[in-house]
């Protein structure tokens, strides 16, 4: 079973950093899954921006490499790849110069009748500078959008100053912060669980759910991003976005409609209702950690240190956080958040359990009643678990088995699963930012993740180193099971 394909309005899509890692590894795989669907509409451009000079010869190299390299073998067709090769154009623009930005209007000035999305594929430090040259080259129209990767700043002060520069020039509905864990289909298909189903919707509150984790880990290191991870850390790059999100997904009240805004609006009444962290109980709340050397999937790697040619650094990879949302649905349930580099798996995935039955009616010797649990797994193997207690088949005495039962999405579903980037692309032409992150809510997310780093400040909390291919420090371990719970690591 797939779904229905719909396609969008035409559209140019131009890509600042076209020739960069993120156009090469997500966005022109992207966007070549969505023409083999036939998404594109014939008119639709793809025109890559960069201050490196190239030819239109040459990017369709690159992006022919890009498609060999990130795109299955067997998804490669000819007749298709010929097709994509036509959308496509480069154009050289230094984008804190005027150089180039002539070339790139007389380009487009004459396709104003289609939807004009701009994809800032490089460093944030560049979006507002971008956006202020767009609007003085007369560039936007009002079918124009301008899409921004994370981070929106790195803290609620230069959040608002980047927001301030790109409201300058495009209204907010033209604006799209774009977070791909977001456009993930299990992600989606949470809302979905949720409010299609009346099985789950009557136990979704504290009477019911005992607790709620959130884990995203990753067994990469740095990789290509020392400078920027070193300023950031574990907090803003992860959760201020991608957990904050998710938690606030799983949390929030049903929207009146599947409606960007009526969902937006849900989900900003979850990030006003995070009960404070600071300096007060940051200790309690958080624990930091950074990785030294050790072995993932069999593999001697290296410390943190190391990876960044530093003696010294206290910088967290790892972050762990018990949450309380103060509000009637969630009163007296914690939410416990975790997210590092260098553990032992990469996995992102959510964890519901519900409380244990009041009472067993069973003998000992049926073993032990072991709490339900709702397993949302986002990556890798998507798909949904729900674990319940059953008899194990047999004669003799009742012995109770804890077991799953399953829906992997690619058993479940034929055909490939798209990626993130090829759905919140899509409804960026379309216009619907139900999956995109409204201004409100980047302040409230900042307004609640400053606090913490002013209270680690504070305090003076240091990162607990942790042996790379780990679960994290054990301190993390600590703090959960401080509460009579344990974290859900068999993933």
């Amino acid at each position: 079973m797939t779904g229905k394909i719909i396609p969008v309005p035409p559209f140019d899509c131009i890509v600042f950093g076209g020739a960069g890692d993120l156009a090469e590894r997500k966005l022109i795989p992207a966007l070549y899954h969505r023409q083999c669907t036939g998404q594109l509409s014939e008119s639709s451009r793809i025109i890559g921006v960069s201050r490196s000079p190239m030819s239109d010869i040459e990017y369709c190299d690159f992006a022919v490499q890009a498609i060999k390299t990130h795109v299955n073998k067997e998804d490669v067709s000819a007749t298709q790849l010929r097709q994509f090769l036509s959308r496509l154009s480069y154009l050289s623009v230094d984008a804190t110069s005027n150089v180039g930005w002539d070339k790139l209007k007389q380009k487009v000035e004459n396709e104003s009748a289609k939807v004009r999305a701009f994809y800032l594929a490089l460093g944030p430090a560049l979006f507002g500078d971008i956006a202020v040259r767009l609007g003085a080259n007369g560039l936007v129209t009002s079918d124009t959008r301008i899409i921004v990767e994370k981070p929106v700043g790195n803290n609620l002060r230069t959040a608002q100053a980047l927001n301030d520069r790109l409201g300058k020039v495009f209204s907010e509905n033209q604006i799209f912060r774009i977070d791909h864990y977001l456009g993930k289909e299990t992600v989606q298909n949470l809302m979905a669980l949720r409010f299609a189903n009346v099985l789950y919707e009557p136990l979704w509150n504290s009477d019911h759910i005992d607790n709620v984790q959130i884990t995203v880990s990753e067994s990469v290191g740095l990789e290509d991003r020392a400078g920027y991870y070193d300023h950031a850390g574990a907090l803003r790059d992860m959760v201020q976005n991608h957990l904050l999100q998710l938690l606030c997904l799983v949390a929030m009240e049903p929207p009146a409609m599947l409606d960007a805004n009526a969902v937006r609006d849900e989900k900003l009444k979850i990030l006003h209702s995070l009960a404070p962290i600071n300096a007060g109980n940051v200790g309690k709340c958080t624990i930091r950690g950074q990785y030294l050397a050790g072995t993932v999937a069999d593999k001697s790697v290296k410390s943190y240190l190391e990876d960044l040619g530093k003696e010294k650094s206290n910088t967290e990879t790892f972050v762990a956080l018990k949450i309380d949302i103060a509000n009637w649905r969630w009163a007296g349930t914690p939410f416990y958040l975790r997210t590092g580099k260098r553990m032992t798996k990469r996995v992102s995935e959510i964890t519901v359990t519900f409380k244990s039955v009041p009472h067993s009616i069973f003998d000992k010797s049926a073993g032990e009643i072991t709490a339900n649990r709702l397993v949302i797994r986002l990556q890798p193997n998507e798909g949904v678990s729900q674990w319940l207690m059953i008899k194990d088949p047999g004669p003799g005495t009742t012995r109770l088995q804890h077991v799953s039962l399953d829906m992997n999405f690619s058993n479940a579903f034929a055909g490939r699963n798209p990626d993130a980037y090829e759905r919140l692309l899509m409804d960026v032409m379309r216009g619907d930012q139900t999956l995109f992150m409204r201004r409100d809510e980047v302040d409230a997310a900042w307004q609640w993740i400053d606090p913490i780093h002013q209270g680690w400040e504070k305090i003076g909390q240091t990162v607990d180193g942790y042996k790379a291919g780990t679960w994290g420090p054990l301190r993390s371990i600590a703090m959960i099971e401080r509460d009579s719970r344990t974290w859900n690591n068999s993933v």
